[in-house]
């Protein structure tokens, strides 16, 4: 099974504020959906708490949470998993060929000694933000296979890169 994070990354490491994303760019959020549609999704609680309109549609919406069981969230996510191993123990007995890490920040952290890619979208801007991508730019430990060049959306510059963990 593929273990794919999907981020959105400002240049400062900033993910989020207040529970919100710091910028608004309805290109990656279609590229997002590209990316995680009829796939299981995981994140942990403040991401799914953050989520508009409560679960993500054609997606299987796992939460990870102490709080580990459903009738703790409104509305309920398909799955709630005690730590991030089991949740992706739930995705690999379920015979899914990928499972998407969708954030937050702890849970990215969590995750990234088992992902096999990183689906960054690296935005141009330094916004305060009490999330981040727990990692330096670089992202050692994997080897950058894609980049899109810098492409502008609502004023904003921002390109997407792919990362693939590296083979001994």
């Amino acid at each position: 099974m593929i273990v794919s994070i999907i981020a959105a990354v400002a240049l400062n490491g900033v993910i989020g504020s207040k529970g919100k994303l710091p910028w608004h760019l309805p290109s990656d959020l279609k590229r997002f959906r590209e990316l995680t549609i009829g796939k299981p999704i995981i994140m942990g609680r403040k991401t799914w708490e953050s989520l508009p309109d409560g679960r993500l549609p054609f997606r299987t919406n796992i939460v990870v949470s102490s709080q580990a069981h459903r009738a703790a969230f409104i509305p309920a996510p398909d799955f709630v998993m005690p730590s991030l191993e089991a949740a992706l123990d739930l995705v690999r007995r379920a015979g899914e060929g990928e499972a998407c890490i969708i954030g937050g920040g702890e849970i990215y952290k969590q995750a990234l000694p088992l992902a096999d890619r990183v689906h960054l979208t690296r935005v141009s801007l330094h916004p305060e933000g009490d999330a981040t991508f727990p990692i330096s730019p670089w992202m050692p430990g994997f080897k950058q296979t894609l980049e899109s060049g810098w492409l502008i959306e609502n004023g904003i510059q921002f390109r997407y890169e792919l990362y693939l963990k590296e083979t001994a």
